[in-house]
């Protein structure tokens, strides 16, 4: 079924973490379609969202406490929760709503049956009860089951039949993921800076004396998880996500320090090699059908990201909350009334 300033560029995650990482959040996903319902959501039929229950009667002036003989109503608690957390709330909204328009269109249907099927597989996948798959996600995430449905189980299965079912694995695709998963890997500590200056700085002191690498990082590197371990990464991998990194990692010895490599825009790193790892296993044949599976469930991953993304670059978005526009058609239009003033967003075409 997607990236942080003071993150690890394409660091490897352990094998059997990350795959279980990518069954329970559906990879990107849950950050672009968190608050979605596995029922297809109708629009006119949301009332309780404005302030109007089931029955028709506005709740806007409704009290919801008293203290001291004084009332604080519904709009009191409700303009609140627009200030602190409206913004985000909204967005999940939008992105419900982009999905929902994008099935109706096509005339599909995620049915809850459908939802329970998918967590029931994944939990079987782990040889847990399902019980006991919730208790966990409860525990680690503090997702309810109704969360994990509507949240992360609706929107994954909503997007991938919206992507469709033609997905391809070549042969190629396979012996990538073989090295990737089960090769040699780069023992390896960096040094992440956000400014050139102070990468040169460190580099020279890094390049004189690659035994004060680890102090160097510790005085460096603005990369705060891996700087507390005095540089201490996951092993780089070939084929993991950052092909300068990846390239330069292999290329050094054992105590070898890199020069600075930018590996993003404005980020700067230093490598001191600590070694290779040695491969466990050396014939892709004994781990075929694990790996098809694993480089499948990438793809759909993969083409569910792009189906949502082009989704809302096509879908046109007036956030009257945040004052901007996104999507398509950004140009006003003869006749178009704009009540809130909205501007187009970031990357978005004036008006």
């Amino acid at each position: 079924m997607t990236e942080q300033p003071q993150s690890t560029p394409a660091m490897p995650q352990n094998k059997s973490g990350g795959k279980f990482k990518f069954l329970v959040f559906g990879t990107a996903i849950i950050l672009i379609a968190g608050g979605i319902g596995y029922q297809v959501y109708n629009a006119r039929t949301a009332g309780a969202q404005t302030g109007v229950d089931q029955a028709g009667t506005s709740r806007m002036n409704q009290n919801l406490a008293r203290v001291n003989g004084q009332y604080i109503t519904f709009d009191a608690v409700a303009n609140e929760s627009v200030k602190r957390v409206g913004g985000e709330i909204l967005d999940n909204l939008i992105n419900r709503t982009i999905i929902q328009q994008a099935c109706e269109k096509q005339g599909l249907e995620v049915s809850k049956g459908e939802v329970t099927a998918e967590i029931t597989r994944i939990s079987q996948k782990f040889k847990m009860p399902i019980e006991t798959w919730y208790q966990m996600l409860h525990t680690e995430r503090g997702l309810s089951p109704e969360q994990y449905q509507r949240e992360i189980i609706w929107p994954m299965l909503a997007l991938k039949k919206l992507a469709g079912d033609n997905i391809q694995v070549s042969q190629q695709d396979m012996e990538k993921a073989f090295v990737r998963d089960y090769g040699t890997m780069v023992k390896s500590r960096m040094i992440m800076l956000d400014n050139f200056r102070r990468a040169q700085e460190a580099y020279e002191k890094a390049r004189k004396n690659p035994e004060i690498f680890d102090e160097l990082a510790q005085e460096y590197s603005i990369e705060p998880n891996s700087r507390s371990l005095g540089g201490t990464i996951p092993h780089i991998r070939r084929y993991s996500g950052n092909e300068t990194l990846e390239n330069a990692a292999f290329k050094l010895k054992e105590g070898q320090v890199s020069g600075i490599l930018e590996v993003d825009h404005g980020r700067y790193v230093i490598l001191k090699c600590e070694g290779f790892t040695e491969p466990v296993v050396t014939d892709m044949n004994q781990v075929k059908d694990d790996l098809y599976e694993q480089v499948t469930e990438e793809k759909v991953q993969q083409a569910v990201s792009d189906v949502f993304q082009a989704l809302k670059t096509e879908a046109r978005v007036d956030n009257y909350l945040t004052r901007t526009s996104t999507g398509a058609n950004i140009q006003q239009t003869s006749g178009f009334q704009n009540p809130a003033n909205v501007r187009p967003a970031a990357a978005t075409q004036q008006r």
